[in-house]
């Protein structure tokens, strides 16, 4: 999918990407919806869910669905991972025909079913494989290949800097780092430093991941790491504004609302109704993070029924004052809140 190159931020290979701000993909989140949503707050790019490159091979399955894209999603980056670099081949050559933008392996699932594998984090303990990999796919796919990362397997296996040198010299396009090791996960501080040195030991593009929560820490990171892009995940769930650089603290509930019913809407239209009201519910409480509105949120996640659930909203719209920010409101008032 060729696109105007124009003021791009920075380019994966031949692709410019539009923006320094980029949804992660993360696993039961970044489907079709989540993704439109992030796309019309200003994500620059998106992945999908990762996929097993085995699921991949066989007969069509459910885990194909995790590859679905919307028409015009662009650009677009599937992520696959797998322990083999035969296998990872096939899989990208199969995929390559539903028309990725990007091939991504992920490198970085810290999940035991998956890094003890071999796969995921597993593959940092393995640069021969890494290495293996992308030269067979950089030599076979036609779109351009990417890897997301993380430091090392441990304290005492950060070879971070090693791993990215060998995806640049083995033809990848772009690399991601999750700043936290395998062993880590998701606790302590993610180490910035090693992004900026990864960012000095390769000419490909970085993308930076770890403790970016507010549109201050994508300014920091930049200004800390010189990478080329930031990417966001766990703090963009219920949290859309963050790819516009807008803090929620100075949102209105008003735009809470109207974002909830765009996301509400790309669900219903992908998994249809009651389905899409039901998995939306783990995103409700996140919308109203920080808000006291125990009453609002326990009628909105019940509801089995959509049109219920847009009445909800619309009564705890108006029970916020006119230009009150999400900063200073605090909680909502909810008196009995039961619909008739």
């Amino acid at each position: 999918m060729k696109q105007e190159t124009a003021n791009a931020a920075f380019h994966v290979r031949d692709i410019p990407i539009h923006g320094k701000i980029i949804l992660a993909p993360m696993a039961g989140f970044s489907d079709v919806p989540y993704r439109a949503l992030c796309r019309a707050y200003g994500s620059a790019m998106n992945y999908t869910e990762f996929v097993p490159a085995d699921a991949l091979l066989g007969r069509r399955n459910p885990m194909w669905n995790k590859l679905n894209i919307k028409e015009g999603e662009s650009p677009i980056v599937f992520q696959i991972f797998g322990n083999n670099a035969q296998t990872l081949l096939r899989a990208a050559q199969r995929i390559e025909e539903l028309g990725p933008d990007i091939i991504d392996i992920n490198m970085g699932c810290s999940t035991r079913k998956v890094s003890r594998r071999g796969a995921g984090a597993g593959m940092l303990r393995q640069p021969a494989l890494i290495a293996e990999t992308f030269s067979l796919l950089s030599r076979h796919i036609s779109v351009p290949i990417t890897g997301k990362i993380r430091l090392g397997w441990s304290d005492e296996q950060r070879n971070f800097v090693e791993i990215g040198r060998i995806l640049e010299d083995n033809g990848a396009s772009l690399v991601a780092m999750h700043a936290r090791t395998k062993k880590q996960k998701y606790d302590a501080d993610a180490d910035w430093d090693a992004i900026a040195e990864l960012k000095q030991a390769v000419t490909i593009p970085v993308i930076g991941n770890g403790d970016v929560r507010t549109p201050a820490d994508v300014n920091r990171m930049i200004a800390h790491t010189g990478c080329d892009g930031v990417m966001v995940g766990r703090a963009a769930i219920g949290n859309p504004w963050i790819f516009g650089r807008q803090s929620r603290g100075d949102l209105q509930f008003s735009d809470i609302a109207s974002a909830m019913r765009l996301h509400l809407r790309e669900m219903l239209s992908y998994y249809g109704n009651p389905h899409g009201l039901i998995l939306f519910r783990k995103h409700t409480k996140r919308y109203f993070l920080r808000i006291a509105a125990k009453k609002i949120i326990s009628a909105l996640v019940q509801t089995p029924d959509s049109d219920e659930f847009l009445r909800i909203l619309d009564r705890a719209e108006t029970a916020v004052p006119p230009h009150t920010s999400i900063h200073h409101l605090g909680c909502l008032h909810e008196g009995e809140w039961v619909i008739d």
